[in-house]
């Protein structure tokens, strides 16, 4: 009897532990073993990782059913259901696939992954594809495969997208919908406080993709005065870690002297693979076209990745521009303001003095938090600066030179010479908590709430002196090089301001059911401004409001409205005394946008409208002199249509074809005739490359080209009888500058796997065009010209 019941207390103990488990390898396509991957049960919180050799175990586990999942950073995630039994072991083998060989890079990305940051814009974890208003991608690999090394060179690939000026060549200014100098930012937050301003400069090399959003999506940035700009806004994102080893070098030789030495090295920095990193660089040295400009560069890009655990990452960044070149006055107009008679300046004549020079040095830092609370929601936290410090020293065209009978001549002016300092600092936190797909009964919601703080700060100091000596365009041997000894400087100029503000954001995208959707949302912002001779404040509450019809699957229908404030005139005083408050900005889109093959290939369309019908307009006299008082009305009026088709029609052709239309006007206005459009605003551009890669036969190569139009656009405004701008001649309509296209052609051979050969041949029919900013600067496109790029992978 002592036996048996011995026996039946050890069977209860073995009983008692009798426990079911799982365990397994976990390898790559190579059948290497993949060390730390995290292996999980779904739907639970039991856990593991793989040991050095791939392998894994999860033991004390109950009968039941599993979803085993195994995932790691760089790897697509498998999942496997088991049923396991009552003291049953069950072993698995899990091959995981490298991300770069399930998704191909597109001419726009990843297929099927959202763009690197747009969230830092948009606030919502939705692809480009579902959100309600335009937007548009340019990948690093396009900026690769056309060897852009200009903003202005990547963003031709978006339609309706333009160059406002370049201010001399010293800095980029786009444009976009009718709106001048639209907001280019650096991951996330602007580089120059007032992007009306004279733009920024970056390199390319650093660049993971650039990101153009027009219409409500600026709405979560805040007012039309900060990043909510109507005309939507660019965003320059940088390369970020990768968790496994790789880099390339390459070296291009161009036209005009140009040298340019590039690196680009990431991966790992301990064996868990939690913490990775990633450093870019670039220096160049180059002369131009035009005899004695030149520019010499030198860029690098490090970051900083640490995954804490399988749900939280930390990224930190940096990236500093250091750019000194010789800014290009350009060329003159022959004849009156209404007459283009641009003169086609040989390229030996250079109309500045021997020591211009523009030094831009240009410093963002970011880092962000990302937290994954559950499947369902999660936390991102951002602090983003940037630092600007401009040192421009050069020469200025003036007014045109007249005989002793005060007759014009044209082929004379006047120069002077100006120095001036910029100083802009710029930050934003941002802390957003995100929700994806939660139910509510039959309802999804994909919703953030959040805020955002924003400091801004610039200084400025100023010196010039006018009529200093004469250039001759048609007797070049005749122009000065050196400085006059005395420059005739006035006192320095001096001027700063800070800002801070605050915006709240909340947005919601419900989900009804699978053809319908709706977009709400609204956003209060509070802006202090504290100049020189005044403090001012301002607030706005901005609404967003759209919806999105699925009457077929891959194809979406969208339409949406927002508005924003404009405040940085709202302390404008009418007859009484009484401050007129903020203008605003009343938007509607509406467009279709698809998707197809397997989102290989995208199209979008898109019809926009966006009036500003509550201007502060100044108030005049019978003899058009301003009498400091200003008054409600006004309708500013912008509308168009955008067409944009981008991917990958064949396994071996890529396409990206874009046309837009643009009518804008002054429409109720005190100051410009009615009907005419704002400078520089072309009515039409178009755009269309394809690139063919050869997949049998010729192998390693591939070929491709490229089509940029951009239509004619006054050189400024046309003034009803006010004179409100540098150029104007009251009532008298401004000329044209003529419409140009460019084509460039690209030829890329692989020699190897490491190894591969570009030559690029830019303008191939040296077709010259002009971007002009009203009469100070008018300078020319780049003439034909050619690059080789050896670059080497490992």
């Amino acid at each position: 009897m002592y036996k048996k019941l011995c026996l039946l207390f050890v069977l209860a103990i073995q009983m008692s532990f009798a426990q079911s488990q799982i365990e397994g390898y976990v390898t790559d396509a190579n059948n290497e073993p993949v060390s730390y991957a995290n292996v999980f049960l779904s739907g639970t919180k039991i856990g593991t990782t793989t040991n050095e050799n791939g392998f894994f175990t999860i033991s004390n586990l109950k009968e039941g059913t599993y979803n085993v999942k195994v995932s790691y950073v760089g790897y697509h995630g498998v999942v496997k259901l088991v049923t396991l039994k009552e003291n049953e072991t069950i072993k698995l083998t899990f091959k995981l696939e490298d991300n770069l060989k399930l998704e191909e890079v597109e001419v726009f990305g990843n297929r099927f992954e959202h763009p690197d940051k747009i969230e830092a814009l948009t606030r919502l974890p939705l692809a480009p594809y579902e959100q309600i208003q335009s937007i548009s991608i340019i990948s690093d690999k396009l900026i690769e495969q056309q060897g852009n090394l200009t903003i202005s060179d990547a963003t031709k690939n978006v339609p309706g997208v333009y160059t406002f000026a370049t201010y001399g060549n010293k800095r980029e200014s786009m444009s976009s919908r009718g709106f001048r100098g639209i907001p280019i930012l650096k991951n996330g937050v602007r580089v120059h406080s007032d992007f009306r301003g004279q733009g920024i400069l970056t390199d390319m090399q650093g660049v993971d993709n650039i990101q153009v959003l027009k219409g409500a999506a600026s709405i979560t940035q805040g007012v039309a005065t900060d990043l909510g700009s109507p005309g939507g806004v660019i965003n320059i994102v940088t390369k970020t870690p990768k968790y496994y080893s790789g880099g390339s070098a390459s070296l291009r030789v161009g036209s005009f002297g140009q040298t340019r030495a590039t690196f680009d090295v990431y991966g790992p920095l301990d064996n868990a693979k939690n913490l990775a990193f990633r450093i870019n660089g670039a220096v160049e040295r180059s002369d131009s076209y035009r005899t004695g400009v030149s520019s010499d560069r030198f860029y690098i890009n490090p970051s900083l990745e640490w995954r804490l655990d399988d749900k939280t990452t930390i990224t930190a960044e940096m990236d500093y521009l250091d750019d000194s070149r010789t800014p290009d006055v350009g060329t003159i107009n022959l004849d009156e303001n209404n007459v283009n008679a641009i003169y086609d300046l040989p390229d030996n004549i250079f109309l500045g003095y021997a020591n211009d020079k523009a030094l831009t040095k240009n410093a963002t830092y970011s880092i962000r938090f990302n937290r994954e609370i559950n499947d369902k929601l999660s936390i991102k936290a951002a602090y983003f600066s940037s630092t600007l410090d401009l040192d421009d020293k050069g020469a200025s065209l003036g007014n045109v030179v007249t005989d002793t009978d005060d007759n014009p001549i044209y082929n004379q002016r006047n120069r002077g010479y100006a120095i001036s300092t910029r100083n802009d600092k710029n930050s934003v936190l941002q802390i957003d908590l995100i929700g994806d797909e939660v139910q509510t009964g039959n309802i999804a919601h994909t919703f953030q709430v959040g805020f955002d703080y924003r400091t801004t700060a610039y200084s400025t100091t100023s010196q010039s002196g006018s009529n200093l000596d004469i250039v001759d365009v048609f007797n070049p041997s005749s122009n000065s090089s050196t400085l006059p000894a005395d420059l005739g400087f006035g006192d320095v100029s001096i001027g700063e301001s800070e800002s801070r503000s605050l915006g709240v954001v909340a947005q919601d995208v419900i989900t009804y059911n699978k053809w319908l959707k709706s977009f709400i949302g609204l956003r209060y912002s509070k802006t202090l401004t504290d100049a020189a001779t005044e403090t001012t404040e301002s607030d706005a509450f901005n609404p967003l409001a759209g919806l999105i019809i699925t009457p077929i699957e891959n194809i979406n229908v969208f339409a949406s409205y927002t508005n924003s404030s404009y405040p940085r005139t709202g302390t404008r005083l009418d007859v009484n005394g009484n401050q007129l408050g903020n203008e605003r900005f009343d938007q509607l889109e509406v467009g279709v946008k698809t998707n197809w093959l397997d989102s290989r290939l995208r199209f979008n369309f898109t019809y926009f409208k966006i009036n500003n019908k509550n201007i502060n307009l100044p108030v005049y006299d019978e003899n058009w002199v301003a009498t400091g008082f200003y008054e409600k009305g006004g309708n500013d009026e912008r509308k168009g249509v955008e067409v944009e088709l981008s991917g990958r029609i064949l396994d071996n052709l890529e396409v990206i074809t874009g046309y837009s239309y643009i009518d804008a006007q002054y429409k109720e206005h005190t100051s410009f005739v009615y009907g005419s459009a704002p400078l520089n605003t072309p009515k039409h551009t178009f755009n269309v490359y394809a690139n063919y890669s050869f997949k049998q036969k010729l192998k390693g190569l591939s070929v491709g080209a490229g089509v940029y139009y951009t239509g004619e656009r006054p050189i400024n405004d046309w003034s009803a009888g006010a004179v409100t701008h540098e150029g104007i001649v009251p009532n008298q309509e401004p000329f044209y500058v003529d419409s140009y296209t460019q084509v460039n052609a690209q030829v890329s051979y692989a020699l190897n796997k490491q190894w591969s050969l570009r030559f690029l041949v830019n303008n191939v029919f040296d077709q010259i065009g002009y971007n002009a900013y009203r009469t100070r600067y008018i300078n020319q496109t780049d003439p034909r010209n050619f690059a080789g790029v050896l670059t080497y992978r490992f």
